[in-house]
């Protein structure tokens, strides 16, 4: 026969183990300290982008402690799978896509990368109406490290989209997943809605405004 004091000895061994689990579950359940901000220029008719290459991450990737090769293929397989749901194509950089998709990443130390890196033709988009934005997201991103996906007109020359995502970046088997589903999440706002623009275009002005005062 069973001894009864086993008996509740397992009893107790079983029921401590599954608040364990629950703990366990609900430390990986909770909210994501991870934030994404998107900003675009409000005078752009994003109807006219059919087509989109992607041309990868810039070099200055490679400071934070990440594979840029798996974050380059992750990147790649988000944006395609996200933009076709848009309607938007497919096609080789050499073949006159409308948009041109890149990524880049603040790292976690006070570095200004901007300034680093090999842009090519197209620079960092930093400064007039973008700098708003782009200088609210760094002044949160210490400690953390930030990862921004640009959507650039080729022809224009010009950045007409833009997602962040700042979070901590130090896993490279979990964090790039994660970014990923992150990042899915900012597509819901492409293309911008007229009210979203409608309201950027007076956050602009404003901006605009209160630099003339000063």
């Amino acid at each position: 026969m069973t001894d009864k004091n086993s008996v509740l000895r397992g009893r107790g061994i079983v029921a401590r183990l599954f608040f364990l689990v629950l703990a366990f579950v609900g430390a990986f359940a909770l909210p994501s300290a991870a934030k994404t901000t998107v900003d675009f220029d409000p005078n752009v008719d994003f109807s006219r982008f059919k087509t989109f290459a992607y041309i990868g991450g810039v070099e200055n990737l490679v400071m934070i402690q990440m594979n840029p090769d798996l974050i380059d293929i992750r990147f790649h397989h988000m944006v395609g799978r996200e933009l076709e749901k848009k309607g938007l194509h497919e096609v080789n950089p050499g073949q006159n896509p409308d948009l041109l998709v890149r990524y880049w990443a603040n790292p976690e130390t006070q570095v200004d990368v901007t300034v680093m890196g090999n842009w090519g033709a197209y620079g960092p988009f930093i400064g007039n109406g973008w700098a708003s934005v782009y200088n609210a997201v760094t002044s949160t991103s210490h400690n953390l490290g930030m990862l921004i996906l640009d959507f650039i007109d080729p022809k224009a020359k010009a950045l007409v989209w833009r997602a962040y995502l700042v979070r901590k970046m130090s896993d490279p088997d979990k964090d790039p997943k994660k970014a990923e589903d992150e990042f899915t999440d900012s597509f819901k706002s492409y293309p911008p809605a007229e009210k979203d623009k409608e309201g950027k275009r007076q956050e602009r002005a404003r901006e605009m405004q209160s630099k003339k005062s000063m």
